[in-house]
C-alpha cells in the first residue's frame, strides 16, 4: 500500500478515485450482451453461460431435488449461523415498515401515502470464488417482510451446473422459490427484458462486480429499476495510536478478499502508525498465494496520513466510502461529524465482518461515493409509496381559489374548469 503524507487538498480527488476498466471498452461489452439477451432470450443466456462459466446449462430453473441435496451438504453449524443472522437481519428490518399516517393539510383535504410492495423484484447473488450467500439473507429477509409477490433469484452455476449449496439453502430457508443458474451480464439482462423462463421484474438488487454494475445502470436506463450503484467492495478505515495495528490490518484485508478491483483505505494522523499497521498487512498476506487477488486488490489501496482529525473527517466525506470504520477512542464524537458513507462501525469490537453477516444491519451497500447520495438496502428499498387524497365539497371550496390562481399563471384553463365544474350551483 503506497502511503501519502499529508497530502494537499487539491490532491484529494484523484486519491478518492477507485480502480476502473476502461468505461467505452466496458460498456461496449456489457451492451452487446444485454442486446443478445434481450433478442435471443434462454438461447442467448446458455450461451453466454457456457462461454463465462463454461457449463452447458439445459434448464435454468433450479428444481427442488438440487434443493434437497444442498439441504443435505450444508452443515448443521452452517445452518445455524444462517438462521442467527437471517433472524437479527429481520429484526432490524422488520422496524422499518412503514406505517399509513392520514393528514387534514386543511378542512376537508386529506391526504396520506399508501405503502404498497414492489410486485415482482430480481436478485442478483454473486457466486464463484465467494459465493455469497450472505447477501441471500440481505435482500430476500426484506422483500419478504414488504410483502413482494414474487421473487426471482439468480446466481452463477460452478463447473458442474450448480448453484453453491450454501445459496440455495439460504434462499429456500427464507421461501424464495424462484432460483435461476445464471450470472453475470446475462442474469441483469433476463431478469430485466424477460426470456422464456424467466419473468421480466420492476426492480433488480444485488452487488456483483464491474460488469454487473454497469449492466444494472444501461438496463436502469431502459425502464427496470435497480436498487443502488453496488460495485466492487470499499472500506475506509480511521484510526488512531489506541487501535491495535493487527485488527486494522486484518479489518482492510477483509475486504480486499473480495477480489482484485476491490479498494481500501488507511487514514491515520501519524507516519509511524501507519508503518506499523502496513507491516501487519505483510504478515497476512506472507499466508497468501502470491497470485491471489487480494495482492492485486492492496496495490490499488492506499495510506493517508492527515496529521488533523478535521482533515480526516473532510476526506472521508470525500471519499463517500461504502463501508466506514472509526476505530478511535473518541469514536462516538466523530461519527457524528460524518454524512457520506453507506454504513458506520464503531469502535474495537466492531468489524466490518459484523455488518457483513450477521449484526443485523443491510450489506447491500452504495460505492464508488455513491453514498453521497445513496442509502444501503432497506425495506423501503421494495416497497413504494402511492399518495392518496381525498377533499370533501367543503375542502375543493376551501381550495378552489387557490387552483384556479395557479392554473390561470400557468396558462392551463382546463386545470382551473375541472375545480369550477364540480361547484357550480345547479
Amino acid at each position: 500500500m503506497q502511503i501519502f503524507l499529508n497530502p494537499p487538498t487539491d490532491s484529494w480527488d484523484e486519491l478518492c478515485k477507485r480502480p476502473e476498466l476502461e468505461n467505452s471498452a466496458l460498456e461496449s461489452s456489457v451492451t452487446s450482451i444485454l442486446d443478445a439477451v434481450k433478442k435471443f432470450g434462454d438461447k442467448a443466456v446458455r450461451e453466454y453461460t457456457k462461454q463465462f462459466d463454461k457449463v452447458d446449462i439445459e434448464t435454468l430453473l433450479v428444481n427442488q431435488n438440487e434443493i434437497i441435496e444442498a439441504n443435505k451438504i450444508v452443515s448443521k453449524k452452517l445452518k445455524s449461523a444462517i438462521a442467527i443472522a437471517s433472524r437479527n437481519i429481520k429484526k432490524f428490518h422488520s422496524i422499518q415498515k412503514p406505517s399509513t399516517i392520514k393528514i387534514e393539510t386543511m378542512p376537508g383535504v386529506m391526504c396520506w401515502r399508501k405503502p404498497t410492495p414492489i410486485e415482482r423484484v430480481g436478485l442478483y447473488i454473486p457466486g464463484g470464488s465467494a459465493p455469497l450467500f450472505s447477501t441471500v439473507l440481505m435482500l430476500a429477509v426484506p422483500a419478504k417482510l414488504a410483502g413482494c409477490q414474487e421473487i426471482i433469484l439468480t446466481s452463477p452455476p460452478n463447473q458442474f451446473g450448480k448453484i453453491h449449496p450454501a445459496i440455495l439453502y439460504a434462499a429456500n430457508y427464507i421461501g424464495v422459490k424462484h432460483i435461476y443458474k445464471i450470472g453475470g451480464i446475462q442474469a441483469i439482462a433476463a431478469m430485466a427484458f424477460g426470456t422464456e423462463s424467466i419473468k421480466k421484474v420492476n426492480k433488480i438488487f444485488g452487488p456483483g462486480n464491474q460488469y454487473v454494475t454497469k449492466a444494472k445502470q444501461l438496463v436502469s436506463n431502459l425502464g427496470t429499476a435497480i436498487d443502488i450503484p453496488a460495485g466492487p467492495s470499499e472500506l475506509l478505515v480511521v484510526a488512531d495510536k489506541s487501535a491495535n495495528a493487527k485488527h486494522i490490518a486484518a479489518d482492510l484485508l477483509s475486504q480486499a478478499e473480495h477480489g482484485g478491483d476491490s479498494q481500501v483505505v488507511l487514514v491515520v494522523s501519524s507516519e509511524t502508525y501507519a508503518n506499523s499497521v502496513v507491516a501487519e498487512i505483510h504478515k497476512y498476506l506472507a499466508t497468501f498465494d502470491e497470485k491471489a487477488k487480494i495482492h492485486e486488490s492492496i496495490k490499488n489501496s492506499r495510506v493517508i496520513v492527515l496529521k488533523y482529525l478535521e482533515d480526516q473527517i473532510k476526506f472521508v466525506n470525500m471519499y463517500a466510502p461504502e463501508h466506514l470504520i472509526i476505530n478511535t477512542s473518541d469514536c462516538n464524537s466523530v461519527v457524528n461529524k460524518i454524512v457520506n458513507a453507506g454504513s458506520i462501525f464503531l469502535g474495537p469490537y466492531t468489524p466490518e465482518s459484523a455488518g457483513d453477516y450477521a449484526s443485523g444491519t443491510n450489506h447491500t451497500l452504495p460505492t464508488s461515493g455513491g453514498a453521497k447520495a445513496y442509502s444501503g438496502v432497506s425495506i423501503d428499498s421494495f416497497i413504494k409509496n402511492i399518495t392518496i387524497q381525498k377533499l370533501s365539497k367543503k375542502g375543493l371550496e376551501g381550495l378552489q381559489s387557490t387552483i384556479e390562481t395557479m392554473a390561470e399563471a400557468e396558462k392551463l384553463p382546463m386545470h382551473a374548469t375541472a375545480v369550477s365544474v364540480r361547484l357550480e350551483k345547479k
